[in-house]
Order: C-alpha cells, then sequence, then structure tokens
C-alpha cells in the first residue's frame, strides 16, 4: 500500500517542480482552487509555468498569484 498523506502541500511538491514545466489546475476562478497548492507552487520559485484553467481568478488571489 502506499501512503500518499504529505504534512503540507510543500511535502507534497517535493521533487515535482520545475522551470518551464506545464500544469493544469482545477476550480473555477476563486471556488474549489487548490489554494495551499498554489501557495507551495509560489513559494517554491518556479518560472516561466504554463497553467491549463478555464479561469485564472484574479490578480492576487486564486492562481493569479503566479
Amino acid at each position: 500500500m502506499v501512503n500518499k498523506l504529505y504534512s503540507d502541500a510543500s511535502a507534497a511538491l517535493e521533487g515535482l517542480l520545475f522551470d518551464g514545466m506545464h500544469l493544469c489546475a482545477g476550480g473555477f476562478g476563486l471556488c474549489g482552487i487548490p489554494e495551499r497548492l498554489i501557495d507551495a507552487i509560489r513559494a517554491s520559485g518556479v518560472k516561466n509555468l504554463t497553467i491549463a484553467s478555464n479561469n485564472a481568478g484574479i490578480d492576487g488571489e486564486g492562481l493569479g498569484k503566479l
């Protein structure tokens, strides 16, 4: 059995993020978005991301943070 529980979003993303990667994000606008993952991605410092989403939210909130 594989344990896929992590202490936080940064731990879940450890070793997975790199500059120039492509991501797909769920949610709609600011509803149902992976807020903690977005914050962890931003904190990681990765650059030049391509993100597929049906709505990027607003400046400074949701995917707009990236």
